[in-house]
């Protein structure tokens, strides 16, 4: 039986006695080729197609992939200034965030021409869209929600676990009504309540960077995609869970079940 505190430890480094939330435990489903490259800072699927966004002064990007082979359809680069972080899609629009320039690019999804860009105050680390608003990170314990729109925050919640802030939130994905996100130099994944920031459950992903190679020293885990499923017979909220990190050689289709 995986250890509660064993788990929570490194999100916290010090826990005295908590109420434990489920941890999640996972298999590997299937493996898909991942660009060794490329340093991951978003992931979404979108209409069949993975869309990344990539970080690194100079290496930035925003490509459209094909699942089963890893081949690059389309691809934009950043100028060198710019240090590229989350990604999310929203309607004929892809935003993409910057680490510290306090630029948000919008871009077209289609020809990846650059539409327009936001100022915004705080640093840029993961973005997500719940079918109204934006969902950001910037590496503290906040997320802010923002009006696709206007990209002016409408609101933002502290995210806990058992009342304890965890910083350091990064790569973002909207699933079934929760906000899924990498905990930046750990190998857990939050879940979220986007409502009120209570972490209910933790996805354990140790072990997984095990399984792949890695072309850096800074190659954590990173990277979130999911795939609703199109069967109308399927439950509800079945769907199919992808992950990768920066830098990794792979990218790992995924299903969870609560560790025993």
């Amino acid at each position: 039986m995986k250890s509660f505190l064993n788990v929570i430890a490194l999100l916290l480094f010090s826990l005295p006695v908590v109420a434990e939330v489920p941890i999640y435990d996972y298999q590997i489903v299937a493996r898909y080729p991942h660009n060794t490259a490329s340093f991951t800072q978003g992931l979404e699927f979108h209409d069949g197609f993975l869309y990344e966004g990539t970080g690194k002064n100079g290496r930035s990007t925003l490509s459209k992939i094909n699942l089963e082979d890893g081949q690059v359809l389309q691809s934009k680069r950043l100028a060198s200034r710019y240090f590229g972080e989350g990604i999310s899609i929203v309607g004929e629009r892809i935003f993409q965030l910057t680490w510290q320039s306090n630029i948000v690019f919008v871009h077209d999804l289609n020809s990846f021409e650059t539409i327009t860009s936001h100022y915004h105050p705080t640093e840029g680390w993961g973005l997500t869209f719940d079918g109204e608003q934006l969902i950001l990170s910037d590496g503290s314990a906040t997320l802010q929600f923002i009006d696709p729109e206007t990209f002016q925050v409408s609101r933002t919640v502290e995210v806990t676990l058992q009342g304890r802030p965890i910083r350091n939130l990064n790569e973002l994905e909207y699933i079934n009504g929760e906000v899924w996100a990498n905990v930046w130099m750990t190998n857990e994944i939050v879940r979220i309540d986007p409502a009120n920031g209570n972490i209910n459950s933790v996805v354990d992903l140790n072990g997984l960077i095990d399984e792949t190679t890695v072309g850096g020293s800074d190659g954590v885990l990173n990277g979130i995609a999911w795939i609703p499923s199109a069967d109308p017979e399927a439950s509800a909220g079945s769907g199919r869970l992808f992950v990768t990190g920066k830098l990794w050689a792979d990218l790992f289709e995924i299903e969870i079940a609560v560790a025993e």
